[in-house]
């Protein structure tokens, strides 16, 4: 039999190796995230960063359009990005992926939400119903079609059906400027009672906020069911296998249409995004319970009490 302070001994070694192996490498303590500059992605960026900090990490946001976010992630200077909308997103991506700079994790972090072209409930109720009605509205829409900054999917999209020629659209031109540039020309419109068109999304506040409604038939530009989409979460190919545990909570983290209204609602009020993610996560402790299963600190503790801590809960 061995001595008592020997198997002591043993065991406190075993449990220090232990925890090293659970500790990544120095360079994983940062998480740099990309932010395409909608609120959803600020939401569950907020979000995953205040969960990370209180883990021990780092996080820094980069805003930057989807093209350049994707490039950046090929060049391993961008680890995360949470908001690859499928399929609005896919022609985009999809060369990255194919070309094996971007892996998609399999789970998406969000199912039903949707994405594609919306005007005000009157118009809606006057007739501009479908994609194929727009076209019949020009004179009152003045030749216009409101998107949001360049370079976004759904931007292309309408630029696409626009170049097309798809459902009579020839003649229009599409209004490029910033999610926020376009609210603002939305609830200017019907505030006036003036007809517009304009990209819609769901989860965002201004379902609630503006009386919308979404067109229909514009399945084959923006997908069926109103462009029903999933949202995936984006990494480096080689990012999983260098920091397994920021990976083991990307792949733990399940948003839905509920969380993140709540969270974007205070963004929209200019509230910075983890600030509101930070209040979220104290009234609401529970989801923190699956996201953090199996997930360790930086340092190798046990990660849901480290979080609760941080966040005094």
């Amino acid at each position: 039999m061995k001595p008592l302070f020997i198997v002591a001994l043993l065991a406190a070694v075993s449990a220090l190796g232990s925890q090293q192996a659970l500790a990544e490498d120095a360079s994983c303590k940062t998480v740099r995230f990309a932010d395409v500059g909608w609120s959803d992605i600020a939401a569950t960026t907020g979000l995953a960063s205040v969960v990370l900090e209180g883990l021990g990490y780092k996080t820094n946001v980069t805003m930057a359009s989807i093209p350049i976010a994707f490039a950046g992630m090929k060049k391993k200077q961008i680890d995360v990005f949470l908001g690859y909308w499928n399929p609005s997103m896919t022609p985009q991506i999809e060369p990255f992926v194919k070309a094996g700079d971007i892996k998609v994790l399999d789970t998406p972090n969000l199912v039903g939400a949707k994405y594609t072209l919306a005007v005000p409930t009157y118009l809606y109720d006057k007739g501009l119903k479908t994609f194929a009605d727009i076209a019949k509205f020009e004179k009152d829409l003045q030749g216009k079609i409101h998107g949001i900054e360049p370079g976004n999917d759904g931007n292309a999209l309408i630029a696409g059906m626009i170049k097309d020629n798809k459902f009579g659209l020839k003649s229009f031109k599409m209004v490029e400027s910033s999610e926020a540039g376009m609210l603002v020309e939305a609830q200017r419109a019907i505030r006036g009672q003036k007809a517009i068109v304009f990209l819609g999304w769901e989860p965002h506040p201004m379902n609630v906020q503006m009386k919308m409604s979404y067109l229909q038939g514009g399945d084959d530009v923006f997908g069926p069911n109103l462009g029903e989409a999933k949202v995936y979460t984006a990494i480096p190919p080689s990012y999983e296998a260098k920091c397994p545990n920021v990976v083991a909570l990307l792949k733990n983290l399940q948003f839905t249409t509920d969380i993140e209204n709540q969270v974007m609602g205070p963004i929209l009020a200019k509230t910075k995004p983890n600030v509101a993610a930070r209040d979220f996560l104290k009234k609401n402790p529970a989801v923190l319970d699956k996201w953090l299963k199996g997930v360790k600190s930086f340092s190798g503790k046990d990660g849901l009490p480290e979080v609760k801590a941080a966040l005094k809960i």
